[in-house]
């Protein structure tokens, strides 16, 4: 007996999505090559690269298993302007001098635990029904929602001209560029290394994860992470 049209290959597909493209044209692009319904577990900006969690037959309707993992992020910000957008896309508003390396440090500190970071313009958020994007595009101005977010880890890989590199562990939902507009700054880079159990480094667009294994991993993480925080 045949299966339903759409079903297989059931699994997860892990990308790496290269600068430029949308999250949605890969997904659309899978689609394409397995003929399978597919999904993803969080999008990515189009300047962002890194990590995807494709979604294949019958693993979309587990997305949310897939969409509340934690996520990690390496990224550039550059502390010597803000841009409305809080990337390299939009257009520069506020040029200033960067900080002193102990006024950086201090400001960090008080990012990492639990914090309450605005929304972006610039996302996906809807605002009376509307994405706050499109708002955005035709310059209409809102006074955009805080999101409660933890930054479990942030480091300070480097420092140097103005541009302060992150590596940094944060909830799901957590806006990179929010973060940088806390500092002063934009993301001039932006880059997704891991999800959850799930790292970049295993991106393969021709392997399929069977939904067991990959589950199996994601209770694996979270057993892990209980008893560090014991």
């Amino acid at each position: 007996m045949s299966l339903p049209k759409g079903l297989e290959p059931t699994g997860i597909i892990l990308l790496d999505k290269p600068a430029g493209r949308s999250s949605f044209s890969l997904v659309a692009e899978t689609r394409r090559m397995t003929g399978a319904r597919t999904g993803h577990a969080g999008t990515l900006d189009p300047f962002a690269t890194g990590l995807l969690l494709v979604l294949s037959g019958r693993a979309t309707k587990l997305a949310a298993r897939f969409v509340g993992l934690d996520k990690r992020y390496l990224t550039e910000i550059d502390l010597t302007a803000r841009t409305s957008t809080g990337d390299p896309e939009g257009e520069e508003i506020d040029a200033h001098d960067p900080p002193l390396p102990d006024e950086l440090a201090a400001s960090l500190e008080g990012l990492r635990g639990d914090v309450e970071l605005p929304i972006p313009a610039a996302s996906a958020v809807k605002i009376g029904g509307e994405r706050a994007y499109r708002l955005h595009r035709r310059g209409v101005t809102v006074e955009m929602p805080v999101r409660r977010s933890t930054v479990h880890r942030l480091t300070l890989v480097g420092y140097a001209e103005g541009v302060a590199t992150l590596d940094l562990r944060v909830s799901s939902g957590t806006y990179v560029r929010a973060v940088a507009d806390v500092l002063g700054g934009h993301c001039r880079s932006l880059r997704r290394l891991e999800v959850g159990p799930f790292s970049v480094d295993e991106a393969d667009p021709g392997r399929v994860v069977p939904v067991a294994d990959a589950l199996a991993r994601i209770a694996a993480g979270s057993i892990a992470a209980h008893g560090d925080a014991l």
